[in-house]
């Protein structure tokens, strides 16, 4: 008799913490709804990144050696690196240094491992384009620099929600 009486007061203490549960996930749905949608006009009206935010990369052409660490750590090849053996010196001339845009996940290896640090990521994040072609960037498109957001005077930054608790 006294292991079934224990056993319905085990039963009912988990009854009552799941209910208790229950009621505080079902308050913290209520705090949410109560909120106002916050809509943001996107040309004109910007988030603005965090500063750990992986963006387009960003590629420096002189500092670059030709040593294909980041075709090798890519975990889909994805840069092009052609570049030509000078006898005379014995050393690589980079010719030409590519990325499809379109195919990249953007895990940042390539930059991590760069041992010349000519790879960075940006804060840009806007790589939307009707032909997919155009998301191929070489060694030209990825040395420009995109204008920062904070920069850019035809546009209201906007504070992402993290950056709104914080600050």
């Amino acid at each position: 008799m006294l292991p079934m009486v224990t056993g319905f007061m085990n039963y009912g203490q988990q009854t009552v913490r799941a209910a208790r549960y229950i009621g505080q996930s079902f308050m913290i749905t209520l705090s949410q709804a109560n909120r106002f949608p916050v809509t943001i006009q996107y040309p004109y009206e910007k988030l603005i990144t965090s500063e750990r935010f992986r963006g387009r990369i960003h590629f420096e052409f002189d500092k670059c050696i030709a040593c294909e660490v980041c075709v090798r750590v890519c975990p889909i090849d994805l840069p092009v690196v052609d570049w030509k053996l000078e006898t005379d010196i014995r050393k690589k001339r980079l010719l030409n240094y590519s990325i499809d845009f379109g195919i990249c996940i953007f895990c940042g290896n390539c930059v991590e491992y760069c041992p010349t640090n000519c790879l960075s990521m940006t804060e840009e994040y806007e790589l939307a384009t009707y032909d997919r072609h155009e998301l191929n960037y070489n060694q030209i498109a990825l040395g420009r620099l995109p204008m920062s957001v904070i920069d850019d005077f035809t546009i209201r930054t906007v504070l992402n929600s993290s950056q709104r608790k914080n600050g």
